[in-house]
């Protein structure tokens, strides 16, 4: 390997490291302002709906469909969404009815999902960075835009079901994810053809999430036609920074 080799190589891992960082302080300032903004729950669970939704319609479906290319068709696509959707419901639901586990464990596959999402997100931009400057750019920009979404959705799920010092773990912990995901995207090599799927079955989990928890959830709380509103501004936000993101 020639020196400029090892210098653009060397180059690409600092920048890399640096967009993990960013975009863990990104999820942590989002995960604050929720908290800060605790006694307007009610909103930012709504809001928090519709960003859930937006991600999945607006951002990792046609990310997804775009990534598969000539590996997998369209309808293959859609297919693995309704996986996602199917085996998330299932997890959920079979959690809930065993006795046998306790009750606050079901209240954790929400925010873990959120995790491993950020997580993959900073892998994302790791494995990008492999490839060339220019595409680490693309991804880095792309995750930076919603991981403070990221960090909302993480202390909304968290503050709804439990307490205010459980969601601060989990906002710990889902801080700490992107730059992890990013040390493991620059050493780990995952298969092409793995990756449109997976942000498919992820987009599939994010529809359940918004559809089946958050929506009901926040119009239990305060059925005003305000609560909508700001499900639908959720997504609207999402469709406007996803399409600055492309």
């Amino acid at each position: 390997m020639t020196n400029a080799a090892v210098c653009s190589s060397a180059s690409a891992m600092l920048f890399a490291i640096a967009f993990g960082v960013a975009a863990s302080l990104a999820t942590l300032a989002g995960g604050l302002l929720a908290l800060r903004l605790r006694e307007r729950l009610v909103l930012v669970l709504g809001l928090t709906a519709g960003i859930v939704l937006g991600v999945a319609v607006f951002d990792l479906i046609p990310e997804a469909v775009e990534m598969a290319g000539d590996r997998w068709t369209t309808r293959a696509m859609v297919a693995w969404v309704g996986a996602g959707l199917g085996l998330y419901m299932l997890l959920d639901r079979l959690l809930s009815r065993t006795e046998r586990l306790p009750v606050a464990w079901r209240a954790h596959l929400g925010p873990a999902t959120l995790t491993l999402h950020s997580f993959l997100d900073g892998m994302g931009i790791g494995l990008a960075f492999q490839i060339d400057h220019q595409a680490g750019w693309l991804v880095a920009l792309a995750v930076l835009t919603h991981d403070i979404a990221d960090g909302v959705n993480t202390v909304s799920l968290c503050m709804a079901a439990q307490s205010e010092a459980y969601a601060r773990r989990w906002l710990a912990i889902n801080g700490a994810a992107p730059l992890l995901g990013v040390i493991a995207g620059l050493g780990v090599v995952i298969p092409a053809g793995a990756l449109a799927p997976m942000l498919a079955i992820f987009a599939g989990v994010f529809l359940y999430i918004g559809a089946c928890e958050l929506v009901p959830r926040s119009h239990a709380l305060d059925p005003r036609l305000r609560t909508t509103l700001a499900s639908l501004a959720g997504m609207a936000l999402m469709f406007a920074v996803a399409g600055a993101a492309r």
